[in-house]
């Protein structure tokens, strides 16, 4: 790693270490990240950035610019937590500070902050050796569910951005760049409300029409290609009285796949079944489009850069009292140094993961995305231990790390115009003739779900 870099970066660990934890102990969900965001603007507003708040439209979306000319770097950020999801840290077993409340069950008080420092890195940088290039960080709402950066790719926030990075805290350190398109569904069944033992054959059941949905949907599992994926939920299973016919019941699909074209058709093949299930029960069924993610468009040129960079970062190094610490959080007993797997070997598969906005952006600007160890080993996303390992000393461990990889990874890029070239050659391959359409409908507004 840049010998300057690292200078740089460990003389204000401690610094963005308070930021993390600030956004851990206000956990916010999708598009009310408003003290999460406040956090990060004020603390870059001290560093000398130019900040332009409520970007495409959303209040807790902003840029943060430094530098001038080209190339353009972004680094991404992310603040939004989970439903649901609150937990006292450190505890090594499920235990809310409030129950139902929201908690960083995704990690994402440490990522929103370690793409801020590796951005804050290159600008100290760049500033230090007059070097000419811009870099900015976006601070992104709602990428859980709500799509935030889908949405400010469709407002141009990117279309000037030459190369992205973005990183996601993780139980092992690998490069990321194989996601699932994924669109959000929401099926609003109308029937007609009748007393259900007096006179049921005045009712239309909505409740019914989407359990015969469900149904439907699960027979056509099987005639669906087998990496896609089908999930739903209820979001008002008709009401709690079971002497009523229920009028109103609504559910939520997410329908996912490796290729957004795929998606589309699993949208109509779905819907179909929606409109069967409406047509058998004599209801209406109202379908709504409300979030949607890419796949992920993952440039050869790009990945190695990441690699490098993860290859050449300095190796994490952990005492044997936060061994001893994350084996609480494993589900299995391993030898002390096993409880942590910060390690990384070239050519390693990339780690699969679900569905992320970040996507999105990888198909406006060539995009390295990469996934770094803040937690124990069998830590289970969107669950209470990642909540209570968020700040812990092994969590700023992985974050600086992860700081170190993107800001080393963005200076390669910047100093080298060969490897600019080679990268944007890539990406026009890696999109075969293939443009980014996004799944979201022109209607759906940021906030609607």
């Amino acid at each position: 790693m840049n010998e300057r870099l690292n200078e740089i970066l460990k003389a204000h660990t401690k610094e963005f270490e308070e930021v993390s934890d600030a956004i851990w102990e206000h956990p916010e969900t999708r598009y009310q990240e408003f003290q999460s965001s406040r956090i990060q603007i004020e603390f870059l507003k001290e560093r000398g950035f130019r900040l332009t708040e409520e970007i495409a439209g959303i209040k807790t979306a902003f840029v943060a610019e430094a530098g001038e000319g080209k190339p353009v770097i972004a680094f991404l950020g992310e603040f939004d937590a989970l439903p649901g999801l609150s937990q006292f840290a450190d505890c090594p077993y499920e235990n809310a500070i409030e129950e139902g409340k929201a908690g960083h069950g995704c990690g994402h008080n440490l990522l929103g902050t370690g793409a801020m420092e590796a951005a804050c890195v290159i600008k100290q940088y760049i500033e230090e050796n007059n070097i000419k290039a811009t870099v900015r960080y976006y601070g992104c709402p709602a990428e859980e569910s709500g799509a935030g950066k889908a949405f400010m790719v469709r407002e141009g926030c990117f279309d000037d951005v030459d190369f992205a990075y973005a990183w996601h805290p993780m139980f092992e350190t690998g490069i990321m760049n194989k996601t699932l398109a994924n669109v959000r569904v929401i099926y609003d069944f109308t029937g007609k409300s009748s007393h259900a033992a007096a006179c049921p054959e005045d009712g239309r059941s909505a409740l019914d029409a989407c359990e015969l949905m469900n149904v439907g949907v699960n027979y056509l599992r099987e005639h669906v290609k087998t990496d896609s994926r089908m999930h739903y939920a209820y979001l008002n299973a008709g009401g709690s009285a079971p002497n009523i016919v229920p009028h109103k019941a609504t559910l939520l699909y997410a329908l996912r796949a490796p290729k957004a074209s795929y998606v589309k058709e699993l949208i109509e093949r779905v819907s179909d079944v929606a409109r069967g299930a409406a047509l058998m029960t004599e209801t209406k069924v109202d379908i709504r489009v409300v979030s949607a993610y890419a796949d992920f468009l993952s440039v050869p040129a790009m990945d190695m850069v990441m690699e490098d960079s993860i290859i050449d970062s300095p190796l994490v190094e952990y005492t044997d009292e936060e061994y001893k610490y994350a084996s609480q959080f494993n589900s299995k007993e391993y030898d002390l140094k096993d409880n942590i797997d910060a390690s990384y070997e070239k050519g390693k598969k990339s780690i699969p993961i679900g569905s992320t906005d970040v996507a999105d952006v990888s198909w406006i600007a060539p995009t390295g995305s990469i996934t770094v160890t803040t937690m124990a080993k069998d830590s289970t996303m969107h669950g209470w231990s990642v909540v209570a390992q968020g700040k812990s000393s092994i969590a700023y461990k992985g974050m600086h790390r992860a700081a170190g990889i993107l800001a080393q990874a963005a200076l390669r890029v910047i100093e080298s115009p060969e490897l600019q070239k080679k990268i944007k050659e890539d990406f026009n391959k890696s999109k075969a003739g293939e443009e980014y359409g996004s799944l979201l409908p022109a209607s759906v507004k940021p906030g609607d779900f």
